[in-house]
């Protein structure tokens, strides 16, 4: 049975960055590269034709930068599917945390072994969020425990069961759904249940944002182990 290749579009203002990554991404049986863009403006436009699941995007880019792409991106009824994974040079660009609440699915640093970026395109491509225990976490605890505008979701953990808000707490931890599972003695199927009910509750996109709404609300909080 024949795999569709998850559909990648490039955007970096840096062409032998985006020809390396292209080298990179098609050498991957399971990917193509549909489009390459150096503004965030290229990808954009470029989206509407490329048919692509998934950018890769780095944030510093002239004119509209990454973090206004991914906005308008998530922000496009018709562009509801693709996905945006942001790039950085550095793993403490406050910017990170910005990519991630105008909707990005997670974020890597540029100088990623090969290998990672491919996963990382896989798990975001494939609806998961790319948050970790180590950097992601740590990072977003950071930026959140300062007052910020916040992510325009429906509601807050209040809304949510008992069990739910759990759940929330170990997603935001950087936990994977069967890690999450294993924690709290369920089923993955039951875990990934209860993953979706909760960013159904909260209007979130993705599982980043539930990250976010659980730092902003106060149900975790940075250092919190």
């Amino acid at each position: 049975m024949t795999t569709t290749p998850i559909r990648v579009l490039l955007a970096d203002d840096q062409h032998l960055v985006r020809a390396a990554f292209a080298m990179l991404v098609e050498s991957a049986p399971d990917m193509e590269v549909v489009g390459q863009a150096g503004t965030g403006n290229e990808a954009v436009e470029l989206l509407h034709s490329a048919r692509a699941d998934l950018v890769v995007m780095d944030i510093r880019m002239p004119g509209l930068d990454g973090i206004e792409a991914t906005r308008i991106i998530a922000d496009d009824a018709s562009l509801a599917d693709v996905k945006v994974l942001v790039l950085t040079t550095y793993a403490t660009d406050e910017h990170i945390v910005d990519a991630l609440r105008a909707g990005a699915s997670g974020f890597l640093v540029k100088d990623t072994r090969p290998a990672e970026l491919l996963d990382a395109i896989r798990t975001v491509a494939a609806g998961d969020a790319l948050l970790s225990p180590g950097p992601t976490s740590r990072l977003i605890a950071r930026f959140l425990s300062t007052p910020v505008t916040k992510v325009d979701l429906v509601g807050g953990p209040e809304g949510l069961s008992e069990r739910e808000r759990q759940v929330l707490t170990l997603v935001a931890r950087g936990l994977n759904n069967a890690e999450i599972a294993n924690a709290l003695g369920l089923s993955p199927l039951t875990a990934k249940t209860h993953v979706s009910r909760i960013m159904g509750k909260l209007g979130a996109r993705d599982r980043a944002q539930l990250v976010i709404v659980a730092y902003e609300s106060g149900l975790v909080t940075p250092g919190q182990r």
